[in-house]
C-alpha cells in the first residue's frame, strides 16, 4: 500500500503545513462561532487557537497523513448555552466547512500567484494547502457521526429516524473506515473534491490571466 521512497518522504513533509492549517482553522472556526452562539465551553477549553497541538487527534492526523483523510479532537459544545439550539448547531456544524473552504479558494490564489517563480517546493506547499482544505472540508459535511454533517442531519430527522440514528452512532467510525478500506468512500467524495477544485480554479485563472499578460 506504501511506497517509502525518498519521494514518498518529501511530500509528506511537504503536505504538513496543509494538513495543519486545514485541522487548526477548522477546529478553530467551531470554538469562536460556539462562543458567538454563546456557549463559552470552547474558550474555558483552551481551544480557542490556531495551535494545531490543542486540535490534534493523533489517529486521526496519521490517518490523515497516510491515507489522505482524517480528523481532529472534537471541539466540545454545549448546545445547551446557545440561544437559538438550532440555529446555534447549524452555525457551528458549518463554520469549520466554510473556513476550509475559504483557505482552499485563498490557497489556491496564492498557488496561482507563485506559477511565475517556478519554486516547487513552495508550489507544493500551496498545492497541499488548498488540496487539503477541499478534502477536510467535504470530508466532514459527510452525514456519519460524528463529522459535522451528522450534526445537522440529526436536527432535521424525525423522532423514528432520530432514535434509529442515536442507536446506531456509535459505530460511525467503524461505517466511514469500512467505506474508505473499500473504496467507496473515494468514489462518493472524490467528485466533489475535484468539481470544487475545478470551479474555484475557473474562477481564479482568467483572474490571473489578466495579471499575466
Amino acid at each position: 500500500m506504501f511506497n517509502f521512497t525518498p519521494d514518498y518522504f518529501y511530500n509528506l513533509i511537504l503536505s504538513l503545513p496543509g494538513i495543519l492549517i486545514a485541522i487548526s482553522f477548522h477546529e478553530m472556526a467551531h470554538g469562536y462561532a460556539a462562543d458567538s452562539m454563546g456557549d463559552p465551553t470552547p474558550k474555558n477549553a483552551g481551544r480557542l487557537t490556531l495551535n494545531p497541538l490543542k486540535h490534534i487527534d493523533p489517529l486521526g492526523f496519521i490517518s490523515m497523513l497516510l491515507f489522505r483523510f482524517g480528523w481532529a479532537k472534537p471541539v466540545p459544545v454545549n448546545p445547551g448555552n446557545f440561544k437559538d439550539r438550532k440555529k446555534g448547531m447549524i452555525v457551528v456544524s458549518l463554520s469549520g466547512v466554510l473556513t476550509n473552504l475559504i483557505l482552499a479558494f485563498l490557497g489556491m490564489a496564492a498557488y496561482l500567484a507563485v506559477v511565475p517563480l517556478n519554486n516547487e517546493v513552495l508550489m507544493l506547499v500551496l498545492q497541499y494547502i488548498y488540496i487539503y482544505n477541499i478534502m477536510f472540508a467535504v470530508f466532514n459535511i459527510i452525514p456519519i457521526p460524528p463529522l459535522d454533517g451528522s450534526q445537522i442531519l440529526v436536527l432535521f430527522l424525525p423522532p423514528k429516524a432520530l432514535m434509529t440514528y442515536y442507536k446506531y452512532q456509535r459505530y460511525g467510525m467503524i461505517a466511514i473506515f469500512v467505506l474508505a478500506f473499500t473504496g467507496l468512500l473515494g468514489l462518493i467524495i472524490n467528485p466533489v473534491i475535484n468539481g470544487i477544485s475545478s470551479l474555484f480554479f475557473a474562477i481564479l485563472l482568467p483572474i490571473f490571466n489578466l495579471i499575466w499578460s
